[in-house]
């Protein structure tokens, strides 16, 4: 399939002072998606500390995260970093026989930037061949935005993954549990697993079950975060089929299509998957056009969500878009969205904090999504806020999750409103 023509909209870049959370938050999603995985951390204590309050203590399980971190002598040179690593890693399998898949993931400190976990992770594999599978990813908060560090686990996976010419579906991105079976029973419904050849998801369940890939694999993302993802399918091969992203009624119904299409499945097999869910959501929705209907929102760059959300919200909920700050902007895997919003989206690219928030102030939005950096001091200045980090960690892709998404938004402008009373 070719890809549609890249959207004109205007984007302003900035540049400056940023506000983003570290990339290692991924490890929260990404540990209770792939149940076989260990996620090993080589940073400093605050890398542990990040992970251990945006995780919660976990009482009756072993968590499958750690942090390797950087001592004294490490800082100092005084000690072989590979050596260290050697032995933590080795400890760790000889206590957790468990793990049949190890990532190595960077942070941000200098001395674990000069260090090539690549090459360890390399070794480590050969030294433990056959028992478990090392790979090594970067979740440095220099290098990525929260939801990057899943975008760069994946993109690894992707170079590990074995070669074949069979035809299949991959939906690439982290989804929980309930809505990939979802999105399964729709796929199936509509004829499009049949179709395909087969339907496989990305990240697996299991990470020791690498899926194989190659020129017959077509794919689709659920995440808008996955652009080094992409672009390593396409490095192998693979072909994207672009499509909105499935947030809402029109997004989950634009996506079936899009595959449906690709596939060669009549769209009239879609409409009868799609009608009994399609209504249960639009009613829904309705629920929530009061109180979102006319809300102006601005959204603060963080989590690279702001565009299909923004879209949604605008089409769904008739909510105006006052500002579109993203991170980072990847016209190839945004076009269609683009292509959906109002010409006179005012999009940002990159942050100027400062800047942004002098222009926020002088709009006077009704809501504000950001991360949790801004949000405390914004509702200090009287201004209602969302969390975006909680649209990462809540179930809100697909039909049945659709009245979720709403409610996440309405629930801060309702808290207001009774405050206000």
């Amino acid at each position: 399939m070719n890809a549609p023509a890249l959207c004109d909209i205007p984007v302003t870049l900035e540049r400056g002072q940023r506000e983003v959370f570290c990339g290692l938050t991924g490890i929260v999603w990404l540990h209770r998606k792939m149940q076989d995985a260990f996620f090993l951390v080589v940073g400093s204590r605050t890398c542990a500390h990040l992970l251990q309050s945006a995780a919660g203590v976990m009482i009756f399980s072993e968590p499958r995260f750690a942090t390797a971190i950087m001592q004294e002598k490490d800082l100092a040179g005084l000690a072989n970093a590979n050596e260290e690593l050697d032995r933590i890693v080795h400890r760790l399998l000889d206590r957790r026989p468990d793990i049949k898949t190890l990532f190595l993931v960077g942070s941000c400190p200098s001395e674990v930037i000069k260090l090539d976990l690549g090459k360890a992770a390399e070794r480590l594999s050969l030294t433990h061949q056959g028992r478990v599978r090392v790979l090594n990813y970067t979740g440095s908060g220099i290098e990525t935005t929260f939801t990057e560090g899943e975008d760069t686990c994946l993109e690894a996976m992707v170079q590990a993954a074995p070669e074949t010419e069979a035809a299949q579906l991959l939906v690439v991105g982290t989804l929980p549990d309930v809505v990939e079976d979802q999105f399964q029973r729709l796929l199936d419904e509509a004829g499009i697993s049949e179709a395909a050849g087969q339907i496989v998801f990305f990240p697996p369940r299991r990470a020791e079950t690498l899926p194989t890939i190659g020129p017959n694999t077509r794919f689709m993302l659920v995440q808008p975060f996955l652009n080094a993802t992409r672009r390593a399918l396409l490095g192998k091969g693979c072909q994207h089929i672009p499509a909105l992203f499935p947030f809402g009624v029109n997004g989950t119904t634009a996506w079936l299509n899009a595959a449906a299409e690709a596939c060669g499945v009549a769209s009239t097999r879609v409409e009868a998957a799609c009608a009994a869910p399609a209504a249960r959501a639009s009613k829904s929705l309705a629920h929530y056009r009061d109180t979102l209907g006319g809300k102006r929102i601005w959204f603060m760059p963080d989590s690279q969500l702001e565009i299909p959300l923004a879209r949604f919200l605008e089409q769904e909920c008739g909510a105006r878009l006052l500002e579109i700050g993203v991170p980072y902007l990847d016209r190839q895997t945004l076009g269609a969205e683009l292509a959906c919003l109002p010409d006179n989206s005012g999009i940002v690219e990159g942050q100027d904090v400062d800047r942004q928030l002098d222009r926020l102030r002088e709009a006077n939005p009704d809501l504000v999504v950001c991360g949790l950096g801004l949000a405390n001091p914004l509702e200090a200045e009287g201004y209602c806020s969302k969390w975006s980090i909680e649209l990462v960690f809540s179930p809100i892709h697909g039909f049945e999750q659709a009245g979720d998404l709403a409610e996440l938004f309405a629930r801060p402008l309702r808290r207001k409103s009774r405050l206000t009373v």
